[in-house]
């Protein structure tokens, strides 16, 4: 009688196990950094932007259920790759998206690729996902490296700032950004004059600072993101380096930074964002609901994981399956118009849409919590990223 239960019970388990994945419901995993340098970059806040949009998309998909799981990656590529390629394998994962670092990010990609697996990187910048490194399921949302440089560093050229020295994140995040920056300021006539690779998560800069302040450049460019940022601008300030003339420019910085921050640290300075919570009567229905869950406005990365989740389903409803053929060609077909963005998706995978020129307010401008920016121009989206031709996408070319 026991072995007799025993058997069945192998049975029960042996028939759970062969249900293929398309009687399954959808399965959506946030992958990113929730407890280090990018948690509130991103952080837990992205996973509630996810829940968002499953909720507004009514909670089922193709008459299933839809469920989003959550793993904090502490920004390792090899914990990354055995975190995606478990829910890959053993759990079910239809997508992975927010993918903060760009690290990362490139390798969820390679193995998103080798596993025919859909992947949405939002929070990660490198241009590279798109270009050299791009692949037939994988898709770029916010923003990115090229897009940074030609909205930050194009504005700064253009009124005077026509000599850098980049601060840069030591790895293929800073990398890219210091190069399309760079190249970009050349290109319009300005000049480099050095930089300095800075170890992720570091706590003191004040070496790396001299540096640059040394340099006599007028523009230092911070080739980094989140509380590397933050704690750039403040102890740069120690160094009284804005004082001595020469400007910062944060080169990937969003509202989570500037409310860390605070106005009177970060007012004045120029960033460029995909979203800000009161640009509209879009932005602020989805801020808004999100500030009731979170208390916090989101930035253009949650804002952006909101949009990449939300078209994801679009694209398996409209397939009419969640093979991952099927979808990866209806999320380069279907035209995006979220309440984050207004778009289209390119052949290599890039999502193409207006980024926003902002300068940090004065405290004294300021007229509400979390009232932080004033605009200062559109990037349209065809100026802020490159074709799919040009991208160096191997697919488009």
């Amino acid at each position: 009688m026991r072995f007799g239960s025993w058997s069945a019970a192998v049975l029960a388990c042996s028939l759970l196990w062969a249900v293929p994945a398309s009687a399954q419901g959808v399965k959506i995993g946030i992958l990113n950094d929730q407890s280090g340098v990018y948690a509130d970059y991103g952080g837990k806040w992205s996973f509630e932007a996810a829940k968002m949009a499953v909720e507004d998309f009514g909670g089922e998909v193709l008459g299933k259920k839809i469920e989003v799981i959550s793993a904090d990656h502490q920004n390792k590529p090899d914990l990354a790759t055995a975190i995606a390629r478990r829910w890959y394998e053993v759990e079910g994962v239809d997508m992975i998206t927010e993918l903060t670092t760009s690290s990362v990010a490139l390798a969820i990609h390679d193995l998103s690729k080798q596993m025919k697996k859909i992947d949405i990187v939002v929070g990660a910048a490198t241009s590279r996902l798109t270009g050299d490194a791009c692949q037939p399921y994988g898709f770029h949302w916010a923003y990115d490296t090229h897009a940074l440089a030609v909205g930050t560093g194009g504005s700064l050229v253009k009124t005077g700032g026509d000599s850098w020295f980049f601060m840069t994140a030591d790895y293929a995040f800073g990398y890219a950004l210091e190069k399309d920056t760079g190249d970009f300021v050349k290109a319009n006539g300005g000049k480099v004059l050095g930089a300095v690779r800075i170890p992720l998560n570091s706590s003191d800069f004040s070496s790396f600072l001299l540096q640059a302040q040394s340099s006599k450049a007028k523009i230092i460019g911070l080739a980094n993101a989140g509380l590397d940022t933050t704690n750039s601008i403040k102890q740069a300030a120690e160094f009284g380096i804005v004082k001595g003339g020469q400007k910062l420019a944060g080169l990937l910085l969003t509202l989570a930074e500037v409310h860390g921050l605070g106005l009177e640290a970060a007012q004045g300075l120029v960033l460029t964002e995909a979203y800000y919570w009161d640009r509209d009567d879009k932005s602020r229905d989805l801020a808004n609901r999100f500030f009731t869950r979170t208390g916090r406005m989101p930035n253009m990365i949650q804002a952006g994981t909101y949009s990449a989740t939300l078209q994801y389903l679009k694209a398996v409803k409209a397939a009419g399956t969640k093979e991952t053929e099927a979808v990866a060609a209806k999320l380069k077909e279907l035209p995006v118009d979220d309440l984050f963005a207004k778009g289209k998706v390119l052949p290599n995978g890039r999502f193409v849409h207006d980024l926003y020129l902002f300068e940090v307010k004065k405290p004294s401008e300021s007229k509400k919590p979390w009232d932080y920016y004033k605009e200062l121009a559109v990037v349209p989206g065809d100026k802020a990223f490159p074709t799919a031709a040009e991208s160096g996408c191997p697919s488009t070319k």
